[in-house]
Formats: C-alpha cells, sequence, structure tokens
C-alpha cells in the first residue's frame, strides 16, 4: 500500500463525511428527523460543542484547546501515516489508520470552520455564508451529527437488576461518518492486532536475496 493510496481514502471519507453535513445544515433544522428504516434508522439532525458522539469538553475554552488538539493530531497523524507507509506496515493497520486520520479531519473542519460559513440551525434551516455572518468564530463551529439508530426502544422487564421497568434506547447516541470512520478503524486494530502487528513478511535484503523477518508489524 503506498502513501497516495493513504490520501485517497481520507479524501474520499471527507467528500462523503462534508457533503452529508452541508445537505443536512441547509435542508434541516436543529432536531428534526426523518426515518430511513422504521425502528432502526433514522436522519435526527442535531449538533454539539465536542468529542465524537455529542460528548463535552471543559466549556468555551475547553472547545478551542479541543480544535487545536484536533489540528496537532491530524498534521501527526499524516506524518506517521506516511512513516508506517514507508516501514510496509500491514495493509489492514494502513486502512485503519487511514479512516481515523480521515474522521479526525472531518470533524476538525466542522469546529475550525462551520461557524464562520452558516448561519445558526437553532430556529430555521441554516445558510451557507451569509452576508450578516456566521454563528461563530473561528476554531467555534459545531460538529454536525445526523446518524441515529434507535434499534431498540421500550420499557426493559421489570426483572432487570436496577433499570428494570426504565424506559430504554439503543442505540442513543447520533453521530455522523467522521466518528463512524474513527470507531470502525479503532474498533478494527484492537480485533485484529495480533494480525497487524506480528507479521511474518518477506523482503528483499541488500544483495536482491530474500529473508523472511518476523516483526512487529514493520520490515526490519
Amino acid at each position: 500500500m503506498k502513501y497516495r493510496h493513504v490520501i485517497f481514502i481520507v479524501v474520499l471519507i471527507l467528500i462523503i463525511d462534508q457533503a452529508l453535513k452541508f445537505w443536512i445544515k441547509t435542508h434541516l433544522y436543529m432536531q428534526q428527523e426523518f426515518v430511513i428504516l422504521p425502528n432502526w434508522f433514522r436522519i435526527h439532525f442535531i449538533e454539539n460543542e465536542g468529542m465524537a458522539y455529542g460528548l463535552k469538553f471543559g466549556g468555551d475554552f475547553g472547545k478551542i484547546l479541543l480544535t487545536l488538539f484536533r489540528l496537532v493530531a491530524v498534521v501527526i497523524g499524516f506524518w506517521y501515516m506516511r512513516k508506517l507507509v514507508a516501514q510496509k506496515f500491514h495493509t489492514g493497520l494502513l486502512i485503519c489508520g487511514s479512516l481515523i486520520l480521515a474522521g479526525a479531519a472531518g470533524n476538525l473542519i466542522d469546529s475550525m470552520f462551520y461557524g464562520l460559513i452558516f448561519s445558526d440551525s437553532s430556529y430555521d434551516i441554516a445558510r451557507f455564508m451569509p452576508k450578516e455572518g456566521g454563528y461563530g468564530a473561528f476554531l467555534h463551529g459545531r460538529v454536525v451529527d445526523m446518524l441515529y439508530f434507535p434499534i431498540y426502544e421500550g420499557y426493559l422487564p421489570k426483572w432487570i437488576p436496577i433499570k428494570g421497568g426504565d424506559y430504554f434506547i439503543f442505540f442513543r447516541p447520533v453521530f455522523n461518518i467522521a466518528d463512524a470512520a474513527i470507531s470502525t478503524g479503532v474498533i478494527t486494530i484492537l480485533v485484529f492486532q495480533r494480525r497487524f502487528f506480528s507479521k511474518r513478511m518477506e523482503t528483499t535484503n541488500g544483495n536482491g536475496s530474500h529473508s523472511e523477518a518476523v516483526v512487529n508489524g514493520a520490515v526490519e
């Protein structure tokens, strides 16, 4: 796998992520939703100030800190992915790393620029590049979420300890394509870490002959 393949994956995820977010912002108002698959999948428009799946971090200062952290992480991420490619790490690991990097970059774009280029969605459908300016300053954009999978909604049986009889929704978080890319990359690495980091690879030595080396995911 070459570095251009990493860039291709990142750009592809970014295009899908940003296109969906742009459509949501310019067609729906806050909390509006419509059903895709009954009792399973809905588009539900919300925005969040912080991390993935609607988590928050430290108010206004935390928002700026989180955005700057994302920016540094993305820059380092591109550099590190180039290094992994050069060291011929497992293709699966490189794909997962590309997904994580694309997800981080996707939410970073929201945080950095959406406050500048969109009007507020709280009471009306947002406008792109409004004459009066956007709803927030640079680094103060809100991340757009819309994917909602309430696979189960109902009251839990009373015999279940603690939560028995309570109304329960699974899966409750609303997220976006970038969040899904990050989660997919991280979970896949955790599941297949033995394969990704302990691969027997065949390499060519300086004399042109072939040798095998057991390495921790890289060619030694």
